[in-house]
């Protein structure tokens, strides 16, 4: 009971979790659950469906947002993929007052008993907080060989970018609002896996922090020529900084 009260006690601040989801009837109840269930009064969910979801995922959402105001389902038409999306939720929630904004996957390869590590370090003051499975006491598993290389391409994105981060691809994390606020969502190159890399950078001069995860992998239609699309892009991220990145005070 005393630490239930302290965890409530520290998350003072309004928290919105943004998480793609699409064809995840399989695990969405439980993820929802397992939010809803931790010790926090101002932490909402904003779970972002598109035309991709052709199962019950947006179904059983809606159903949640009958039972509460924390969780809000948004359907983006326009989508053009899982980080169109990832953006649409970090506007709508700017939109609604969120003060700090996590993001994270819905489909279970993120746990949700982690979620209290990301608000604490954003909390003692960190701009942004990266999950991370390549530090102590991180973990992955079930992961298919093309995002292994993806994932396990941390060094060349540290050497080519100047970062120097032990986990460069996860997709979950932490922000202050001031720090997306910070930036040109729209310019952003990125419409698949390079994106996390491409965030990363673009953070490097905040305070930030990485946090161990354990991440669950799970089926993939990731290609080799996403691999190459990567580099690419990689190469590109220093010039489309001045699009990207704009003054805004804390």
């Amino acid at each position: 009971m005393l630490l239930v009260c302290f965890i409530k006690d520290r998350c003072m601040k309004k928290t919105i979790i943004v998480m793609p989801v699409a064809n995840e009837e399989a695990t969405m109840e439980k993820v929802l659950q397992q939010i809803l269930a931790l010790p926090y009064d101002n932490l909402y969910i904003y779970p972002v469906v598109d035309n991709y979801s052709k199962d019950n995922t947006e179904k059983i959402i809606r159903d949640f947002e009958m039972k509460t105001d924390k969780v809000k389902c948004i359907f983006y038409k326009e989508s053009y993929g899982v980080i169109s999306c990832y953006l649409e939720g970090f506007r709508r929630a700017l939109a609604d007052g969120a003060e700090c904004i996590l993001e994270m996957d819905g489909g279970g390869s993120h746990s949700p008993s982690e979620i209290p590590q990301f608000i604490e370090k954003l909390e003692e003051g960190y701009d942004c907080v990266w999950g991370s499975r390549f530090i102590e006491g991180g973990e992955i598993a079930n992961q298919p060989l093309y995002r292994r290389i993806l994932s396990g391409g941390g060094t060349i994105s540290n050497l080519v970018l100047g970062t120097k981060l032990r986990d460069m691809t996860s997709g979950f994390e932490g922000f202050q609002r001031y720090v997306l606020e910070s930036m040109d969502l729209k310019a952003f190159l990125s419409t698949g896996h390079m994106y996390q890399t491409e965030m990363r950078y673009y953070c490097r001069n905040y305070h930030t922090i990485e946090v161990p995860i354990h991440y669950v992998g799970g089926s993939s239609s990731l290609k080799f020529k996403s691999v190459k699309e990567a580099l690419k892009i990689l190469f590109q991220l220093k010039k489309n900084e001045t699009k990207v990145m704009k003054k805004v005070e804390k």
